[in-house]
């Protein structure tokens, strides 16, 4: 068929926008396929008349109506035949653009990326408001944490916004606050380590932090989702601080939510 995505968005309207290179012009009747690669259900979308010259054309699906599903979905394209899967020379990765898009309230956020493979496909997931982390460091016996609030429909701007960064042992009660700066959408917080080790007698335990912000319901989970590194626990690899002799080291789990291991 000679097809090769050239770029592919997915905008803050949540339309999958394409820019094809193609050596014949797109039939009538031209049909995009998405298909679930866990579950094989499909979708499919009549496209009409493309714009653009013979070896260039322009794609909108809207994907809202598709009714799809969280998960991994491949894209096809059928016209007279059997159909072909998409090929892609964008990688589909935008800090900029995934920046804008998680500025909105989703309930479902969908990224057009290319496959290990070269292929096109579409990401889902569904989507609350979370405090996604930019940069983690220790500093004079401090955790730092510094990072965006996506999805929560808040305006990006520089207006103050009262904030509170709370650490909760993942296996009693004890939980550690401190008050945490936003901005518009921009967060920073700063919290003693020391405090955290004062807060359980055997020193031992999993941390887990999560942002309180006025103007958004219920605790964000920090997390780090919006970029295009997966499986951050095996891949993202803090160094550890030292506290009074007990190793303190972030983490992730396999959900790329961070956490604060302690003594192990």
């Amino acid at each position: 068929m000679g097809v090769v995505v050239t770029d592919a968005e997915v905008t803050l309207a949540d339309v999958l926008s394409l820019r094809l290179a193609i050596e014949e012009p797109l039939t009538d009747g031209t049909r995009l396929v998405l298909r679930h690669r866990t579950t094989g259900v499909e979708r499919q979308v009549t496209l009409g008349t493309p714009r653009g010259r013979a070896r260039d054309a322009s794609v909108a699906v809207s994907l809202a109506p598709l009714d799809l599903t969280p998960g991994r979905w491949d894209a096809y394209l059928e016209q007279e035949g059997p159909r072909d899967r998409i090929q892609s020379v964008d990688p589909g990765f935008s800090l900029d653009r995934l920046d804008a898009y998680a500025l909105g309230r989703r309930t479902m956020a969908y990224r057009a990326y290319r496959t290990r493979n070269g292929f096109l496909a579409i990401k889902i997931d569904e989507a609350e408001p979370v405090a996604d982390v930019r940069a983690v460091w220790f500093r004079e016996g401090r955790f730092e944490v510094t990072g965006l609030l996506a999805y929560t429909g808040l305006d990006d701007d520089d207006q103050p916004r009262e904030a509170t960064l709370a650490l909760r042992h993942s296996d009693d009660e004890a939980t550690v606050t401190v008050a945490a700066t936003v901005k518009g959408v921009r967060f920073h917080a700063a919290l003693s380590l020391c405090d955290v080790l004062a807060a359980t007698p055997d020193s031992q335990g999993v941390w887990e932090p999560s942002l309180q912000v006025d103007g958004v319901d219920g605790r964000m989970p920090l997390g780090a989702r919006l970029d295009d590194v997966e499986g951050k626990r095996r891949r993202v690899h803090y160094p550890r601080a030292l506290v009074d002799g007990v190793p303190i080291r972030p983490s992730y789990t396999p959900d790329d939510e961070l956490r604060l291991e302690v003594g192990v």
